[in-house]
């Protein structure tokens, strides 16, 4: 993860914002003393308007980047909302400074005088801020990350509607493979009664036959005793009559 490089800015627009504050009091302190036209005065006024010119500059990086913040998600970069409203009021605070450093050095000035040219002594910032730099570069990693998020939850889609599909072929075939065991139960039911009728009529066929046998043992019984009786008397007659 990369190295938030806020602070360190800050503590560097700290420090040119103490010295814009001594060559205020320095600027002061000449113009109570020397006169207006002196180079000294002169030297003093140039300084430190070019001090609050390196400091804007350095400002204005630090303002763009927690526009930058307060544009975008400041999650993607680590930080709470109260974080980017102290950076906010850093800011503010800072501008105020210098627009009242400038406010004195020009109420005092009768005349404009010339700030001292790029190559002068004093430090300034190049037009490319690393911090500014950072920033973006975290945007762009920003915009990277949501574009892949993005292409995820497209191929997440389309593998949730393959799916689906399949989930829906799953369905339809279930609901004919219950049609069909819906099928199978009626004829298994059908089956069953069929049997149970097969059933009943085999029991009442073999009560039938067994009463028949039944009744066919005791017929069979009563006339042997007739047919011997009927053999006993006509020995016995034969017997008389001899």
């Amino acid at each position: 993860m990369s190295i938030d490089p806020y602070h360190a800015v800050q503590q560097e627009i700290q420090t040119s914002l103490q010295t814009a504050s001594q060559l205020q009091s320095s600027y002061l302190r000449i113009r109570n003393m020397a006169k207006e036209d002196s180079e000294e005065l002169m030297w003093a006024r140039n300084e430190l308007k070019a001090t609050l010119a390196a400091l804007e500059a350095d400002l204005e990086d630090l303002e763009e980047s927690v526009k930058i913040v307060e544009s975008t998600d400041a999650r993607m970069f680590g930080l709470d909302d109260g974080e980017v409203a102290n950076r906010r009021r850093y800011v503010t605070h800072v501008r105020r400074e210098i627009e009242s450093m400038r406010a004195e050095v020009n109420s005092s000035s009768s005349s404009s005088t010339p700030m001292p040219p790029a190559g002068s002594s004093t430090p300034t910032r190049g037009a490319t801020s690393p911090f500014r730099d950072q920033y973006q570069e975290e945007d762009e990693q920003a915009s990277w990350a949501r574009e892949e998020q993005q292409m995820m939850m497209r191929e997440q889609d389309q593998a949730i509607d393959s799916i689906a599909g399949t989930l829906n072929t799953i369905q339809q075939q279930a609901s004919l493979m219950g049609q069909e065991i819906n099928v199978h139960n009626e004829m298994l039911d059908d089956l069953e009664r069929n049997v149970d009728r097969t059933d009943d009529k085999v029991s009442d066929g073999m009560r039938r036959l067994r009463k028949f046998l039944r009744d066919s043992e005791e017929k069979g019984s009563g006339w042997c005793i007739v047919i011997l009786m009927v053999v006993l008397m006509a020995l016995l007659l034969a017997v008389i009559l001899v």
